[in-house]
């Protein structure tokens, strides 16, 4: 098996289940090949950064140099996780990964993307439009548009700026620890009003899959009307795809 780095604190709640899943998703593994107990889990190293320090640190969209000192933070972390001997990294959560072309400079272990394995689970769905719900950098950054776009899939991630920064606040103060029932109906609300039917909506900041604890494994899944797209579940199967089968 090969060592997985995970590059979690971007909240800790995604974090603990990031490995949950992985640790979960290997003995299922191994359980159907018939592999007794204890059941085998990949290697893994976890470096976490701290949240309140990266946000202080978040720069401005098209000013490249004002996004320096966040992508240093995540870098040097990177760099710490090739140090301990993983044989990759994953960075368990979305908003990061706006900034993984410049992150990800001098950095010589592969690092798994999260907008590739959702786009990949996405085009499963059938689905022709979807919906990036996330963090302001997530939903104004076009990473994930674009992504999706190879797919034969139109990204709504252009919307109106107070939308956008009541989607942060939701994750920022509902969602920031865990997820309670009025957290999962705030954000139900919020889908209610800019998803059409038929719309594939990603969660694709890893708190917001917490209000759903039913299908927190589940990178597809329907919910109160709607079709879902996990983003942190996709991520993790690759992960698993990568340390056991790659």
């Amino acid at each position: 098996m090969k060592k997985i780095g995970i590059l979690g604190g971007v909240g800790w709640a995604s974090t603990v289940d990031y490995y949950r899943a992985i640790a979960q998703g290997a003995g299922q593994y191994f359980a159907e090949r018939g592999h007794g107990s204890p059941l085998p889990v990949p290697p893994m190293t976890i470096e976490s950064v701290t949240q309140a320090k990266t946000r202080a640190l978040r720069g401005v969209a098209g000013d490249e140099g004002s996004w320096a000192g966040f992508d240093a933070v995540f870098r040097d972390a990177l760099l710490t996780l090739e140090r301990a001997g993983c044989d990759f990294g994953i960075i368990a959560s979305n908003t990061p990964h706006a900034r993984l072309h410049a992150i990800r400079q001098g950095v010589s272990m592969p690092i798994l993307s999260i907008f590739d394995a959702t786009a990949r689970v996405t085009a499963t769905t059938g689905a022709s439009k979807a919906l990036i719900l996330g963090t302001t950098v997530t939903m104004q950054a076009t990473d994930y548009a674009d992504q999706l776009a190879q797919e034969g899939i139109t990204a709504n991630n252009r919307l109106p700026s107070d939308e956008i920064a009541e989607m942060q606040a939701m994750i920022d103060s509902d969602f920031y620890g865990g997820a309670s029932a009025a957290a999962r109906d705030r954000l139900l609300a919020y889908c209610n009003r800019h998803a059409e039917p038929g719309t594939a909506i990603l969660l694709a900041c890893t708190e917001l899959p917490l209000a759903f604890p039913d299908h927190l494994d589940d990178p597809v899944f329907e919910a109160d009307g709607h079709l879902f797209v996990n983003p942190s579940a996709a991520h993790v199967a690759a992960a698993l795809k990568e340390a056991l089968e790659g």
